[in-house]
């Protein structure tokens, strides 16, 4: 098996786990406090990882200007509001409808590329687009709305527009991720990804850690209380980064995420086993017309 698809597997499956922990979290946790872990406990790890690579490889951490600084305040600041918003997703419908309405993130990146940089998308495509779309709106309506104005309320419901808001700020993540790589200069493509997700993580952990030190004392507090599951996620959040751009350095991206998509399926397994949630049979349908749909895109970019 070639090292870009077992890590692109990897990072699936570490995601997807990361996650299930963060909404049992939830339980415990406030919107911020849960999100914050996956930060906090995973510096340790996602440090411990760059050190390992740079002695491996006999390398030294590129110079780092303030454009690079920049891009990963901006990638910090929009994968905290992405992650919250997931975080916020999974309660009125659940783990993995939740999960479904972020994956659309793929799409809208694409959206977002051809009204900003003027990247053209293939009709194959446009087509993913469509049936991503129509997968969606099966996930709101879950068989309930008959008429039109039932229709146009399901698609505004909070699992929607909290799960839609998450993928949206992920797609502008891997923009500003994309700064912070090409900032740093080299032909090091792995150290300057593990580098990035290093630095983004301690800005993170400092504004999203500052914030709960302010506004919810208490919730900082019972982070580190839930220390033992908390870290885990942590753990778990550094791993599946570091190999979402080890695979993203070893194959195109487009490759990568569309193999990637398969996180739908470990999501639905979670979600049944692990969380003891029971998606119906109409969510799974709808879940993996969004799949459908979202590797249609890739495959024709």
């Amino acid at each position: 098996m070639p090292l870009w698809l077992a890590a692109t597997l990897a990072a699936a499956l570490f995601q997807t786990w990361r996650t299930a922990l963060q909404q049992r979290l939830r339980g415990q946790l406030s919107v911020n406090a849960a999100g914050v872990v996956r930060y906090l406990y995973g510096v340790p790890v996602g440090a411990a990882i760059l050190l390992l690579y740079l002695a491996l490889s006999g390398t030294a951490p590129r110079p780092m200007g303030a454009g690079f600084l920049l891009w990963c305040a901006g990638a910090g600041i929009l994968q905290i509001l992405g992650t919250n918003l997931l975080i916020m997703a999974f309660e009125p419908r659940g783990f993995a409808v939740g999960t479904a309405y972020a994956k659309t993130e793929a799409v809208q990146g694409a959206v977002i590329a051809l009204l900003l940089l003027g990247e053209r998308l293939s009709p194959l495509a446009w087509c993913g687009i469509g049936v991503c779309v129509a997968g969606t709106l099966h996930l709101s309506l879950a068989g309930r709305a008959r008429g039109l104005r039932e229709i146009l309320a399901a698609t505004v419901q909070p699992a929607a527009l909290f799960g839609l808001g998450s993928g949206f700020c992920f797609a502008f993540t891997a923009v500003c991720v994309k700064g912070a790589n090409h900032a740093l200069g080299g032909t090091e493509l792995v150290l300057n990804a593990l580098q990035s997700l290093v630095v983004t993580n301690v800005m993170q952990t400092l504004m999203q850690g500052g914030y709960l030190l302010w506004r919810e004392p208490e919730q900082l507090r019972a982070v580190f209380a839930t220390w033992r599951t908390s870290a885990q996620a942590g753990a778990l959040s550094a791993c599946g980064s570091a190999c979402w751009f080890t695979g993203f350095a070893l194959a195109p991206v487009a490759m990568v995420r569309a193999v990637g998509q398969v996180e739908i399926l470990f999501t639905l397994a979670f979600s049944r086993w692990y969380l003891r949630e029971s998606p119906t049979r109409s969510d799974i349908a709808g879940a993996l017309v969004v799949v459908a749909g979202v590797v249609l895109v890739l495959l024709g970019r």
